[in-house]
């Protein structure tokens, strides 16, 4: 029986430490929601104990990527894009140079790192897709999806955090004859390409939905939500859905049959139903007033949270209504992030904020002000192993979240 019990246990051990090994946007389900256990839940008046920072990685909005083994985020210094890699404790164990980065409006890096166990994927603004060796950067394999497969470039530069299933790795391009590809994300070797609707990508990070019969890709292109065949790369459906400027950053969030899609502008999001075999779709419900324009909404207990752009309140939304429950007029614009049934949202102000939603109102717990950094406040925030971290333009700022012993 003991024997029965450490083979399960070191089972378990393992199975953990291999979802540590894995880090991408926005968290396991790319939905903006962590599942840590032990966290404050309020926090000092000056905020948590910051325990380290770095403050040299250049011009990005980019999130940090965090597994077990360190953490790994990019910048851009001169024109030129750089991968950093740090341990656990901060000390900065390589970087590496890729390529040239976006020096226009808006400059720096854009997407962050993709990290598969010892391997980490990223896609420049300029379509270079990229495999490196979480040990030392060098490089495995490369791709320019512009040269290979037409990719076409947007206003403000390729903004897409790449999305996995298995041996697979999706990227969109944005291509006449190639919107979307799958490749072998150990050669880099094409699996399948799609043109969907020949329009180009926009700032989309698109979500893998797990149907009964078949896995299907949800992203945003210029001017509709498309959904592909995740097997194959057929376009299923799309839905129209624009604004101008063309840009639909936020990651769809699905649940139960329901897909919910947001955009800044004014735009305001959609709900839309999704067939059994996710085949097609029908829409559901509008509303306008919750329109995030980077920062992204988390879905709670039948709620939507998320902070507005051309409406700069924080909202509340019912999942199957669309109705507006209650808002704040503050901290919007913000990205959102939740854990353990709190929200914690980072303001283009500067403020981190813990929340609480109540059944009527939003209950600021605690906040405080980014002390690094300059330039906009875009990054999304990252929980890991009780630690928050938060980046501001070169800075990357660490904090102990993690609830005192009793």
């Amino acid at each position: 029986m003991n024997r029965l019990f450490l083979t399960i246990a070191t089972a378990l051990y393992f199975i953990g430490l291999n979802a540590q090994d894995i880090s991408q946007w926005r968290g396991p389900n790319r939905d903006g929601i962590y599942n840590e256990t032990g966290l404050m839940k309020s926090w000092p008046d000056n905020g948590p104990k910051l325990i380290w920072h770095f403050d040299d990685l250049g011009e990005g909005h980019t999130s940090a990527a965090v597994t077990s083994e360190g953490v790994f985020t990019s910048g851009m210094k001169d024109g030129k894009g750089y991968i950093y890699a740090f341990d656990l404790k901060g000390n900065l164990k390589w970087k590496k140079e890729y390529g040239p980065e976006w020096t226009e409006s808006h400059f720096g890096v854009r997407s962050t790192p993709l990290v598969i166990k010892d391997k980490l994927f990223f896609l420049s603004s300029f379509g270079n897709l990229l495999c490196l060796s979480t040990r030392d950067g060098s490089t495995i394999w490369s791709v320019d999806t512009f040269k290979e497969y037409g990719g076409r470039n947007i206003t403000w530069g390729i903004t897409e955090n790449l999305l996995y299933d298995g041996s697979i790795l999706y990227c969109t391009p944005g291509g006449r004859n190639a919107a979307m590809i799958a490749v072998d994300r150990n050669s880099g070797k094409l699996i399948w390409k799609s043109s969907g609707n020949g329009e180009k990508s926009a700032y989309c990070s698109p979500l893998l939905i797990k149907l009964a019969g078949r896995k299907l890709i949800v992203t945003r292109m210029e001017n509709s939500i498309e959904g592909f065949d995740a097997a194959y790369g057929k376009m299923l459906w799309h839905y129209d859905f624009t604004t101008e400027p063309y840009v639909h950053p936020n990651t769809p969030v699905y649940l139960n049959g329901y897909l919910y899609c947001t955009s800044g502008y004014g735009l305001g999001g959609v709900m839309l139903k999704l067939s059994p075999d996710g085949a097609n779709v029908n829409e559901v419900w509008k509303n306008s007033s919750l329109d995030p324009k980077i920062g992204g909404v988390v879905v709670l207990n039948g709620k939507i949270y998320g902070g507005g752009d051309a409406h700069r309140n924080l909202f509340c939304l019912d999942w199957t209504s669309g109705k507006e429950l209650y808002s704040i007029n503050q901290l919007a614009p913000a990205n959102i992030i939740a854990d353990n049934g709190l929200l914690y949202v980072y303001s283009e102000s500067g403020s981190v904020s813990l929340i609480e939603p109540l059944a009527d109102r939003f209950n600021i717990i605690s906040s405080f002000n980014v002390p690094f950094g300059s330039g906009t406040h875009w990054a999304h925030m990252v929980i890991n192993d009780k630690k928050l971290y938060v980046r501001h333009g070169s800075s990357l700022m660490v904090y102990d979240i993690a609830a005192a012993n009793k």
